[in-house]
């Protein structure tokens, strides 16, 4: 098995940073430091705000969750094998998406 902990550590990295950004995000949609708006077209431009916020929020959770799942590959001694045609994905894949979990043919195999 190759050593991965330079990549775990990344990965570790990445994760705090995101945890830190959804409790940020989580603070800010539950408006903790101000009320909301009584104006109506305040309330409008909050509630816009916070549908922003929540996809940011979304992204990062999946983020979050694709973060970890790496950390258990690394840890059962599959991280950059492909999940769909098992062969090794290239370290420059891995580099750029450390959390990756499909080789570039695969990945471009998706539907968008």
């Amino acid at each position: 098995m190759k050593n991965y902990n330079e990549v775990k550590q990344t990965l570790c990295e990445m994760l705090e940073e995101l945890n830190e950004r959804l409790a940020k995000i989580t603070e800010d949609v539950r408006h903790t430091d101000q009320p909301i708006e009584k104006d109506f077209a305040e309330q409008a431009t909050q509630t816009e705000n916070d549908q922003v916020l929540d996809y940011l929020g979304n992204a990062a959770r999946v983020e979050v969750t694709q973060i970890k799942q790496a950390l258990a590959r690394i840890d059962k001694g599959e991280y950059g094998i492909c999940e769909a045609c098992g062969e090794a994905i290239k370290e420059e894949r891995l580099k750029a998406l450390p959390y990756s979990n499909l080789c570039i043919q695969c990945a471009g195999k998706i539907p968008r």
